[in-house]
């Protein structure tokens, strides 16, 4: 999917990463992450967000909510994020971002409200009274009255299977009164998501019906005398659907895979993001005609659905010597990734009776990654296209502590 954009558009980044696993600082099954492009992005949307008057949150569970890349998002000053459940954002603030939003997608445990809390996060989303009330009990016990986010649902709204949930839009005034009658917390607005999604036929990506559902939630409110309503509106961020988003009237966005250049819109329009990230493993074994890579990493984002994995094969081990040949100009090689139902041990590379391919050999991957539920590492990469590329640090999939000391 994201290989050929790599190529095309970040060609020192895949030489950089080649380079660093070939001398033992880049270790396998690791999401290498170009930090000066990620930096470049965050800077993007932040300039265009103040330009239309939205409020960023940045969404790091693609990522493993690597810490380096946390610290140059604040830097560039993306200073908050959102987190997907209360693990997500408890990991966002431990690497250094404050907590803008959470409890959307994944409502916050009851017993579990009080750790919630005690991020202060700026916006809670709850789906139901029942998780206000543990909500303004958790605030309360930190002498806060916390700003409440809800889910707004109507009928013809697309949610992914799973996601359901919410206060019917017909109720959407009820529910704000409701809110605001219990101790603790007080409604701030709504959301949704997906408010924006890919469509492959078109190539683009489209408004989906939950924004309408939004807008009309908005006029309902104002109807009731409702005021300062902010609008979350999550879903296949990049800068080049804020100006829509803004214009449908949302205040707030998050912006995720937008970071890394790798929503859907990406693998077929060059938009103003440059894509940043690559799967890093090498040949374990050779049998049967096949090299077997390591994996570890290896969930693709289902989001573009039946397209084929490849890598690209960079001669590292036995055949090192003879690597002359720039990366991005290497043929990539189709991949038989495991099952889905197979834990990815490994995946497989035919190889059709070609002899270039030994054991040890770099692999990289391109393709749009959810981290946060695999067993890979994630790695941050300075001074690429500089001379001067080095790993900032190796850090877990839930952006814990490093669990290799890289390389001088």
């Amino acid at each position: 999917m994201f290989l050929n954009l790599l190529r095309r558009r970040n060609p020192a980044f895949l030489e950089a990463i080649a380079e660093l696993h070939r001398e033992g600082a880049l270790p396998t099954n690791t999401f290498a992450i170009d930090l000066d492009a990620v930096s470049r992005n965050a800077g993007a949307f932040v300039a265009e967000t103040a330009r239309l008057g939205l409020q960023p949150f940045a969404m790091t569970k693609q990522i493993g909510r690597n810490p380096d890349v946390s610290r140059v998002l604040v830097e560039a000053g993306l200073t908050h994020a959102v987190g997907v459940d209360l693990q997500c954002a408890i990991a966002a603030a431990t690497g250094g971002l404050r907590i803008g939003h959470l409890g959307h997608l994944v409502q916050i445990p009851r017993h579990e409200a009080a750790i919630a809390a005690s991020l202060e996060p700026l916006y809670w989303t709850v789906f139901n009274e029942a998780k206000a009330r543990e909500a303004g009990v958790a605030a309360l016990s930190r002498g806060r009255v916390q700003d409440v986010l809800l889910r707004v649902v109507h009928e013809g709204d697309r949610f992914y299977t799973g996601h359901e949930g919410g206060f019917p839009l017909e109720g959407i005034v009820a529910a704000a009164d409701l809110i605001d009658a219990i101790p603790g917390v007080r409604f701030a607005g709504i959301t949704t998501f997906p408010a924006t999604l890919f469509d492959p036929e078109r190539g683009t990506a489209e408004a989906t019906p939950n924004r309408s559902t939004l807008t009309a939630a908005v006029q309902l409110l104002r109807a009731a005398g409702r005021t300062g309503i902010q609008v979350n509106a999550p879903g296949t961020t990049s800068v080049s659907v804020l100006e829509a988003l803004a214009d449908a009237g949302a205040t707030q966005v998050e912006p995720g895979h937008g970071l890394t250049g790798t929503t859907p819109a990406h693998a077929v329009s060059d938009l103003v993001e440059e894509p940043a990230i690559a799967y890093v493993s090498e040949v374990s074994h050779l049998h049967n005609d096949r090299a077997y890579v390591f994996g570890g990493g290896l969930y693709v984002d289902p989001v573009l659905a039946g397209v084929g994995t490849s890598a690209i094969v960079v001669a590292t081990g036995r055949n090192a010597s003879s690597a002359t040949v720039p990366v991005a100009d290497l043929d990539t090689l189709p991949v038989e990734m495991p099952a889905p139902d197979a834990i990815d041990y490994y995946a497989t590379i035919p190889l059709n009776g070609r002899t270039d391919v030994a054991v040890g050999d770099t692999v990289i991957f391109g393709f749009r990654p959810q981290v946060f539920v695999t067993r890979a590492n994630t790695a941050a990469v300075s001074g690429v296209g500089t001379g001067t590329h080095k790993v900032q640090g190796i850090w877990a999939s839930d952006g814990s502590a490093p669990l290799h000391v890289p390389h001088s």
